[in-house]
């Protein structure tokens, strides 16, 4: 696969699977991540280790021995999505109504995008060199 099409088809990859990771698949259960003291631990964990898995499998279609690379997406959509949600943190600004919730919520998206960014570029920089 030219490289040019590898790149523009994981891209399309990562954004179904973010959006249906952070979306569809996003159950009641997981959005206790949002919950103060350690009750957040778990669904915060389910939330980002389904993460992981979908990382998991497009890598394993494309490039599987860059496998480790989906515990890197989940350690950053844990860390991310704790800064994001967590009462103490941004998830103090949880008014939809006002600009801050929203300003908040796109940072989130964009590091979690960032991070595709930058796993795509390590499959196609690995691929490119073998």
């Amino acid at each position: 696969m030219e490289m040019l099409q590898l790149t523009f088809t994981l891209l399309v990859c990562y954004q179904v699977k973010h959006f249906i990771c952070d979306f569809p698949l996003q159950r009641e259960y997981m959005l206790k991540k949002t919950l103060p003291g350690w009750d957040f631990l778990l669904p915060l964990t389910v939330h980002a280790g389904v993460h992981a898995l979908f990382t998991l499998a497009i890598l394993l279609v494309f490039a599987p021995a860059l496998w480790y690379f989906a515990i890197f997406d989940f350690i950053v959509h844990f860390g991310m999505d704790r800064i994001k949600s967590g009462p103490r943190y941004l998830g103090r600004f949880n008014d939809h109504y006002k600009a801050s919730f929203w300003w908040c919520f796109g940072i989130d998206q964009m590091v979690h995008h960032f991070t595709h960014y930058f796993i795509i570029y390590k499959v196609v920089t690995y691929l490119g060199n073998h």
